[in-house]
């Protein structure tokens, strides 16, 4: 009843009077019952539209970009899960992310030395670059299963959407979701960011559907749950936040019952979610090793304290806890971050929400709080708020007290959350609701036309477009090592013989895509002269000679928003 009510009110426009007499209103009846029974198949045709044009973008994008800084430990660390069957590179993230990549390399069956014993950062290298594989077709493979499952949690979104507030609101929150940069970019990449978003999207819809359905989705639930903790360990703040939910849904669910058999009820549900959440942990590491061996090529540092007491209590894998135990010396260290043209050491709290206000979509910002507040004060969408609000801001709150400010791809829950809840705008059923909804749609997917295919150094309209995210962000947000390729292309094009020096950061090896450069910091800087390539990420972060060949140095060119060329 619920569902056909949305539905009807989606085409009806209540509160609108319909006075035009009896003739003319039997009329607009029939036409509005018709519009009804197309409606599924107008609904299906806009999503296929969208997924099919959020599909080119990343396809087009994994296709022209060069290896990431953080994906060649990835794709040979699926190699050798597929290969040799070791708990041996990478700890740090659990293994169903990995899985998952190894898929695609599977079909590229590379070439792989599983004596080679150098630490995770070089033997990503040299299975790319030293082991006779070509690095394009290799990179493509391994990105296209990721692709493929932020195509699929598209439609967890549109669902999703599509229970809370009817199926405009799930067109609207698609197309959020299928036009938003941050997630065309790291949906294209062979990372384990988009999957684990994906996952804790789908744990949380399974969890608002148990509401109705407890025994069949709260299971799903915790395996939606176990696969997002299997994949990366910023998953684990969401563990407490969807069981408390799990107890809701029982809550809701059992509405006729006692209140002491329902709260019982809850926790036995809760409890469920969690045993299989974790027993679904165990299979991804038993899926590697069914013997569970783990023998790190790097030392697993040690931690002491409640850090370390906590971490030594946990129901899961011995390598999970070792993974933890890395992350938590990561975390330790004193890195260095970039905003707003300041650079730092340590962290900034504030740091996730000012670049999350950077990076996204102007119209998604809005619409994103506009659907938020409407959650709360819109007595039919209210029970949804906790499901859409509480999950990412938790999630962003715990995500706030990491040291690594490097990027939005760690909170990159936030845009598709935002968007899901961006449907909650058509609740308030005003006249002006959907035409400024798709003013405003619009709005966000010309912005991100205009950025293909440089999704990753996006920046807002009111940031000044992706052409200056680098005076205001580095890393992840603008420079990850995406464009030595175009860079390659470029010099070749336009520079050919000239002398070049380069200062790239990234994990792709420059003289395998033909260039062939020096490092200006290591001579004198009286003998550089040509061009002086610095990526921008690096430029960001320049002191001492760097930061002075630059200064006396004249730009002449761009590659990618993510590399400048400089003459001398």
């Amino acid at each position: 009843m619920m569902a056909h009510a949305q539905q009807t009110a989606g085409v009806l426009e209540p509160g609108a009077p319909d006075d035009d007499g009896p003739g003319r209103s039997t009329v607009r009846t029939r036409l509005r019952a018709g519009v009804r029974r197309r409606r599924p198949w107008l609904v299906a045709l806009l999503a296929v539209v969208l997924l099919g044009q959020m599909a080119a973008a990343m396809v087009t994008t994994a296709v022209r970009q060069t290896p990431t800084i953080d994906e060649p430990v990835y794709v040979a660390t699926a190699t050798d899960y597929l290969r040799e069957h070791r708990l041996r590179y990478n700890p740090e993230h659990p293994p169903l992310g990995k899985l998952l990549i190894a898929a695609g390399v599977a079909v590229a069956d590379p070439r792989y030395d599983p004596s080679y014993t150098g630490p995770q950062g070089e033997v990503g290298r040299h299975l790319l670059y030293e082991s006779g594989n070509d690095p394009w077709r290799l990179m493509l493979w391994a990105r296209l299963p990721v692709i493929t499952l932020t195509l699929l949690f598209g439609l967890v979104v549109l669902a999703f959407a599509r229970d809370v507030a009817g199926p405009a609101g799930g067109l609207v929150a698609l197309a959020l979701y299928a036009f938003s940069p941050d997630v065309i970019a790291h949906g294209s990449l062979a990372t384990l960011d988009m999957p684990v978003t994906g996952f804790l999207l789908t744990s949380v819809w399974l969890v608002w559907r148990a509401r109705n359905r407890p025994r069949l989705y709260l299971p799903l639930t915790g395996a939606a749950l176990g696969a997002a903790v299997a994949t990366k360990m910023s998953a684990l703040p969401a563990v407490p936040v969807l069981l408390l939910l799990a107890v809701v849904s029982v809550w809701s669910a059992r509405a006729g019952a006692d209140r002491r058999r329902r709260v019982l009820q809850g926790l036995v549900g809760a409890a469920g979610v969690a045993l299989v959440a974790v027993a679904v942990v165990w299979l991804a590491y038993l899926a590697v090793d069914p013997l569970l061996r783990f023998t790190p090529v790097e030392q697993v540092p040690a931690v002491h304290g409640l850090r370390g007491r906590l971490t030594g209590l946990l129901p899961l894998p011995p390598a999970y806890r070792a993974g933890m135990r890395v992350q938590f010396g990561l975390e330790d260290h004193p890195w260095q971050g970039y905003l707003f043209g300041h650079l730092y050491t340590g962290a900034l709290w504030y740091y996730l929400p000012a670049a999350l206000l950077v990076k996204t979509p102007l119209g998604s910002l809005a619409l994103g709080a506009a659907g938020a507040v409407a959650c709360v004060a819109v007595r039919r969408l209210r029970p949804a708020a906790p499901y859409l609000l509480v999950p990412p801001a938790v999630l962003l709150a715990a995500a706030m007290t990491g040291a690594r400010d490097f990027g939005t791809r760690y909170a990159l829950f936030v845009p598709v959350f935002l968007a899901v809840a961006a449907a909650g705008v058509l609740g308030p059923r005003r006249r002006w609701a959907r035409p400024l909804t798709g003013l405003l749609v619009l709005f966000v997917a010309v912005s991100s036309l205009r950025t293909f295919p440089y999704y990753l150094p996006y920046a807002n309209e009111a940031f000044g477009g992706p052409e200056r995210t680098h005076r205001l962000l580095h890393d992840s947000n603008v420079d990850w090592g995406q464009d030595l390729g175009r860079l390659a292309d470029r010099l070749r094009q336009r520079y050919p013989g000239q002398r070049v020096w380069l200062v790239y950061k990234g994990s792709g090896v420059p003289a395998y895509y033909g260039i062939h450069a020096a490092d200006p910091r290591k001579v004198p800087p009286d003998r550089v002269r040509g061009l002086l390539v610095v990526s921008d990420s690096a430029a960001a972060k320049a002191r001492g000679r760097l930061a002075g060949l630059i200064r006396t140095s004249r730009p002449v060119d761009e590659v990618g928003h993510s590399i400048t060329v400089y003459r001398r």
